[in-house]
């Protein structure tokens, strides 16, 4: 029996896959104190628009040193609009979809308030995700840095948005599910939860256990 512990970067508005880790994957554990990387779903998630599939990303306040920075120390950045943006995008791609209006309410003051630590942005964004969800379970994070070992299955760079990264440890099968814009642009397996709560709703929960 595999008793390792999965450890997780925290992602903004976390995509299936990472989903499918913290959910079903067994034990899990979030690293708060990992080093921020820049071009990584630690501030970047994608949504499917009409014109496909579009990454959107928190701006943060760059780090003295973007190798060493802690996640739990970055800052977001408000001297850009770029909450407007994210949600203008969002409110586009998703007010067709069926769920929309039942679930836009819980996310819409997130683009509203202000957040000085990406982290906190993060947490409260996943816990109303998985809220909406319907997903019973405790988040467990750490107290400082997780050093890669025996016992440790590290996901931190494994789940990323560059494809070259190895995912055979990840705990993922992509399963089909209504999309918007499925009438004119294929299946995209990958996205961010937020896509497949607005799509499946109730039933996002078994469309992620297959």
């Amino acid at each position: 029996m595999d008793e390792r512990i999965k450890v997780l970067s925290l992602t903004y508005l976390g995509n299936i896959e990472w989903l499918c880790n913290l959910l079903f994957g067994g034990e899990c554990i979030i690293d708060l104190h990992e080093h921020y990387h820049k071009q990584s779903y630690r501030n970047r998630c994608e949504i499917m628009t009409a014109s496909g599939v579009v990454p959107l990303s928190v701006q943060v306040v760059k780090p003295d040193n973007w190798d060493k920075a802690p996640m739990c120390e970055v800052r977001i950045d408000y001297s850009k609009r770029w909450q407007h943006q994210h949600w203008n995008s969002i409110v586009s791609a998703y007010r067709g979809a069926p769920y929309f209006d039942h679930y836009a309410p819980l996310f819409e003051p997130f683009y509203r308030q202000h957040f000085d630590l990406l982290a906190d942005f993060n947490t409260q964004l996943l816990k109303t995700l998985l809220k909406a969800m319907g997903a019973d379970i405790r988040l467990s994070f750490s107290e400082k840095y997780i050093e890669p070992g025996p016992g440790i299955e590290d996901l931190r760079e494994a789940i990323s948005p560059k494809m070259h990264h190895h995912r055979s440890g990840s705990f993922f099968r992509p399963h089909e599910y209504y999309q918007s814009f499925s009438d004119r642009l294929p299946f995209a397996p990958n996205l961010s939860g937020l896509d497949l709560l607005f799509c499946e709703g109730p039933g996002a929960m078994e469309v992620m256990r297959g």
